[in-house]
């Protein structure tokens, strides 16, 4: 489905049509699925424990990721990583907020894209306040290589920025 430029200014064909709903919504909806999801994990599976779901592609294996995406900054100090994850959760909140805030109304993949990435963040975010880590859980590997583990709100920030990307490489960007 294409997207059409919006005709009027972004800020006044925005007000009103449920925009805002719709980016709560969504993120509730990630919020909710990632933190039942970890839940569920945290009650049946063991550290470490894997659980073969289909041998040699997929298992569901509980990982607490002390560190950020691959492991980023997992070696270092516990209050260092939580003051650069806690810092940089309330600045990519912030941007993918302004970012929402300035997709006008009729770019509504873009605006769910960015809903997603918000909700993620906030799953993940909630983890690192509560643990101190993240608990990862989706464990594929194929051929022999092995994909670091990673969740549901992994999954949204990366659907996210795949819908975001695909708007940016076909010019389908806001003006």
């Amino acid at each position: 489905m294409e997207e059409k430029a919006p005709e009027l200014n972004p800020d006044a064909s925005n007000a009103g049509d449920g925009k805002y709903g719709r980016l709560i919504f969504v993120a509730a909806l990630v919020v909710l699925n990632d933190q039942i999801s970890k839940l569920v994990v945290l009650n049946t599976i063991s550290l470490y424990d894997s659980i073969p779901v289909i041998p040699g592609f997929f298992h569901l294996t509980h990982i607490q990721n002390p560190g950020g995406a691959f492991g980023l900054l997992a070696g270092q100090n516990a209050a260092v990583r939580s003051i650069v994850f806690l810092f940089a959760s309330a600045v990519a909140l912030s941007l993918i907020f302004v970012f929402y805030r300035n997709t006008p109304g009729t770019y509504r993949w873009l605006a769910t894209g960015f809903s997603l990435i918000f909700g993620g963040a906030v799953g993940n975010l909630i983890d690192r306040l509560r643990f101190g880590r993240v608990v990862d859980f989706l464990d594929f590997s194929i051929a022999g290589y092995h994909w670091p583990a990673f969740n549901v709100a992994d999954s949204a920030v990366t659907v996210g920025i795949g819908i975001f990307v695909v708007h940016l490489l076909f010019n389908k960007l806001p003006k």
